[in-house]
């Protein structure tokens, strides 16, 4: 049974960091493209980032290049989204998402072009 479970969330001051996980199980991590993405209240589910297979490339969305990083640890099974100077609009929860193919094209951050979710974790970014 495929399974994804995000942690790490929680409640941030602007500026601050958070790194999220996303521990995989019932399938080969190597395998799939994994997708983080998340949504605020009253807003669209947004692609913020995408990580091919181990030799493949990572994507970025242009409001989340250079404060967040997207690696993933194959031995643990688990994708991270390293966030940096966090802002209010940062607010929301974030999810990730996997799809049984080793590369995303241009439509990464399309949320159709995954097949598993988790359950989301909260992050809020508030002084």
């Amino acid at each position: 049974q495929v399974k994804l479970v995000e942690s790490g969330g929680g409640l941030v001051q602007p500026g601050g960091s958070l790194r999220l996980s996303c521990a995989a199980s019932g399938f080969t991590l190597d395998s799939h493209a994994i997708g983080w993405f998340r949504q605020a209240p009253g807003k669209e589910r947004e692609g913020l980032s995408c990580i091919s297979s181990s030799d493949g490339p990572t994507y970025y969305a242009d409001s989340v290049k250079g404060r967040f990083t997207i690696s993933r640890d194959n031995a643990k099974t688990t994708v991270y989204l390293q966030m940096n100077s966090l802002k209010p609009e940062d607010t929301a929860v974030y999810y990730c998402a996997a799809v049984p193919r080793r590369f995303l094209g241009s439509n990464w951050y399309s949320q159709y072009e995954y097949d598993f979710w988790g359950q989301g974790t909260q992050v809020t970014v508030s002084s």
